[in-house]
């Protein structure tokens, strides 16, 4: 052939030159008569041979008709490209399973329009020295592997897919280097790609890999890879796993949907993450373990666990940077375990934590720099001895409590505010010590500090506000306590022996060493008050008819109180008594009222003699379950002594039995609870409250404890009326009126607040109703001489925004 001639290549096993005469008894014989440039192009049919393009010829079937002209032997290589030549539109089949179907062993061919449809050991390989451009390809190879690039190939992989594979998706090893650009790989039976050997690296943008039997991804041995704009999910195990001194560097990926990890890291891998999703995931988002492994996330989002491990793991050693990063909605957020191991987080966001937001254990460190960590269980907790780190600038909100230490850890906390937690801001217990500088607590529903145990923690300019038990709580010895402040006094009942002398910071400033010895109160005068009389058992009903709302709540208040009543005129007339179980479940959101009438019920009970005292001692896990074999039994005992004649109220009670408990000793508190419910069945009444779900769980998984109780009582969520009513009321109480049009504003804002996690019920009106007052503050202090309207009035433009 003269150099440049196009051959027509024919099935009948022909070929018609068209400058000059010549046949050629098959497409081998074509290949061989033909020199560079030249262009073959194979009419429709199948051809049964092993071909060989060993020259920089152009191999083509028609165009736009793929799958017309198939290249199909029986058995050895379907297509081996030796050369810089041009395939395409051809179609590819083997029956080798100890072959590839298409070989490209050297130069730089191009290869478009090609589909691979076989059963052989490699659909695509390439090797040694060849660097292909393949696009637009397909392979569909349920015997083997899809694409194999090794020996230190590489080569463009445009627009391909691998629809089908038996093994892995792509392999890489042997110091492979090519490039993936919009590829696709799916349906595979192993791993959807892996990377192996040092040297070998994969560069990967646009990519997709999904539906696959394995790991979406796997780096081992010293291999790097890079991918960029790339999804990985719907994968049987992890979506990225790395191993053995692997590099990956991930930039705008999306990896979800996956049972395992959604990126596994061990053996000083390190991992690079920038604007990548992490979601859906069963076990770990990122999961990162041993000596000199690492990860490096910057403005990553790690959200929507499927399963019940933490977000974050690492562990053995290991170490994680989160920068500008969101972690949401997940069971526990951030977990670092054992010596060595350590994580840095910078002004990240952990929030919708249905338990820990991070917890530091074995020995391990973490640090956190402004961030932010709401609506979680617990903020941070240091569990251990060894265990530390720092939060510094850091803001906590709507937690159980802000920061739990424990058993001998020593964390270093600094201007970190806890907001609204609903049993402590600080709790440290068991040995626990820590350094809190210019820590704040405003608006606990328990404790600022709550320190027990005798712990010798450090606080310096702390400061608490508006806590309902008291700002600071401290059993001697005490911690040791500098220029600490307080805008209200402890009120805790005082407890009974053996339980350690408690002691609260009712000064303004405080200096010094804090003893945890009560200060001497002074003398009553002689002409003293009498106390207050308990209100009878009307005057508490009232009570409880007052409030706003909760009028299925009333009807079963009063048909038990009814009940008890009844009872007793019974007795009292010589007849026999219904037994009434006087124990209650209250059932419902946060911030529907349940403390307040689990109060009231108390106080009715002491009207009607049932109860000596009436008052109520509220508790939670963390007042109940000790951190070593035997303290829980004690603590429990301890709650129900100070109950004792009154109400033991155990909020969220199904934190005491989580469904994954393993050696929780939350089963403990349970045990300990029910036998002295049954021992000292006159002396206390319980009440155990949570969240609808949970509680019916608890109840299920703990038969013990639901047949003492003698019913359910549900507290539904407060529609946007009475919404306004409770802020009606906390301005008639503040002296403030609403001005015209701030009726209507407010029953559209509460009709419009979103119901999710921040939504609080009663809370949220009260919250509303402060924000409007500071709008209102605001608003004011900029008028020169306000008159009574300026300072009472609140108006629509007083409203805060929608969360």
């Amino acid at each position: 052939m003269a150099q440049g001639s196009v051959v027509q290549v024919t099935h009948s096993g022909t070929s018609r030159w068209r400058r000059r005469t010549g046949e050629y008894a098959s497409l081998t014989a074509a290949l061989e008569a033909a020199g560079d440039g030249d262009v073959l192009s194979i009419a429709p049919g199948t051809y049964r041979e092993n071909v060989v393009v060993t020259r920089a010829v152009t191999l083509r079937g028609p165009e736009g008709a793929r799958g017309a002209v198939r290249i199909a032997p029986t058995e050895g290589v379907a297509l081996t490209v030796r050369a810089s030549a041009t395939v395409r539109d051809l179609h590819i089949e083997g029956q080798d399973a100890a072959s590839p179907a298409l070989l490209v062993e050297e130069g730089v061919p191009e290869i478009s329009d090609v589909r691979v449809a076989t059963r052989s050991a490699v659909g695509i390989e390439v090797r040694g020295s060849a660097r292909p451009t393949v696009r637009r390809c397909s392979v569909d190879n349920p015997g083997g592997i899809g694409v194999s690039v090794l020996d230190g190939a590489g080569g463009v992989f445009e627009d391909c897919e691998v629809v089908a594979a038996g093994q892995s998706g792509v392999t890489v090893r042997g110091g492979a280097r090519p490039r993936l650009e919009r590829c696709r790989v799916h349906h595979t039976g192993g791993t959807g790609v892996v990377v192996t050997g040092e040297a070998s690296t994969v560069e990967a943008i646009g990519c997709e890999v999904y539906e696959v039997r394995g790991s979406g991804v796997q780096i081992s041995a010293r291999a790097t890879g890079h991918f960029t704009d790339c999804r990985v999910h719907r994968t049987v195990s992890d979506g990225i796993n790395l191993d053995t001194d692997a590099v990956l560097t991930l930039a705008d990926c999306d990896i979800h949907d996956v049972p395992e990890n959604g990126v596994d890291l061990r053996s000083r891998s390190v991992l690079t993450l920038t604007r990548s999703t992490v979601r859906r995931f069963g076990r770990n988002g990122l999961s990162v373990w041993d000596p000199g492994t690492r990860v490096d996330a910057n403005q990553c989002e790690i959200h929507d666990s499927t399963g019940d491990y933490p977000a974050v793991w690492v562990s053995d050693g290991a170490a994680a940077v989160l920068d500008s990063c969101r972690v949401r909605d997940v069971p526990d957020a951030l977990f670092v375990l054992d010596r060595g191991s350590r994580a840095d987080v910078v002004d990240s966001d952990i929030t919708q934590v249905r338990n820990t937001a991070v917890s530091v254990s074995d020995g391990a460190t973490a640090q956190l720099d402004d961030c932010r960590i709401r609506e979680a269980s617990t903020g941070a907790w240091f569990r251990d001895h060894g265990s530390g780190g720092t939060l510094a600038g850091c803001t906590i909100d709507a937690t159980t409590t802000g920061v739990i230490v424990t058993k001998g850890a020593d964390p270093t906390v600094e201007r970190t505010t806890v907001t609204s937690p609903t049993e402590a801001g600080f709790y440290v217990s068991a040995e626990g010590r820590g350094t809190f500088r210019s820590c704040r607590v405003t608006g606990s529903s328990g404790y600022g500090f709550h320190i027990i145990d005798g712990c010798r923690s450090t606080l310096t300019r702390c400061r608490t506000e508006r806590c309902a038990r008291g700002g600071y709580e401290f059993a001697e010895p005490g911690p040791v306590s500098e220029e600490c402040t307080s805008d209200e006094s402890a009120t805790a009942v005082a407890p009974p022996q053996p339980v350690p002398a408690r002691a609260a910071v009712e000064t303004v400033t405080t200096t010094g060493l804090l003893t945890g010895v009560p200060a001497a109160r002074p003398a009553a005068p002689a002409d003293a008050p009498e106390p207050v009389r308990a209100r009878d058992a009307g005057e508490v009903l009232g009570a409880l008819d007052a409030l706003v709302g909760l009028e299925s709540v009333k009807r079963e208040v009063r048909a038990l109180t009814d009940m008890i009543e009844v009872g007793r005129r019974r007795q009292a007339a010589g007849l026999k008594a219904a037994s009434v179980r006087r124990h209650l479940v209250f059932t419902g959101s946060p911030g529907t009222g349940k403390t307040t009438v689990a109060r009231l019920y108390g106080e009715i009970l002491h009207a009607l003699g049932v109860l000596e005292r009436g008052h109520l001692v509220e508790v939670s896990r963390v007042d109940l379950v000790g951190e070593h074999i035997g303290s829980t039994a004690i603590r429990t005992q301890e709650a129900f002594e100070r109950a004792r004649g009154g109400v033991l109220f155990i909020d969220e009670a199904y934190a005491l039995s989580p469904e994954d408990a393993g050696r929780d000793f939350g089963r403990e508190a349970i045990d300990t609870l029910v036998k002295l419910m049954e021992d000292h069945r006159d002396a206390v009444v319980v009440i155990v409250a949570g969240y609808t779900a949970e509680m019916q769980r608890f109840l299920s998984v703990n038969p013990g404890v639901a047949s003492r109780f003698s019913r359910t009582i549900t507290f539904g969520d407060y529609g946007p009326e009475e919404l306004l009513r409770i802020v009606r009321q906390q301005a008639e109480e503040q002296e403030y009126r609403l001005a015209e049009g701030a009726a209507e504003a407010l029953l559209k804002y509460f009709t419009a607040f979103p119901k999710g996690p921040a939504f609080g019920n009663g809370r949220t009106a009260r919250q509303t109703f402060e924000a409007m007052v500071e709008r209102h503050a605001g608003r004011v202090a900029q008028l020169a001489d306000p008159d009574t309207d300026d300072l009472t009035l609140l108006y629509p433009e007083d409203l805060p925004e929608l969360p």
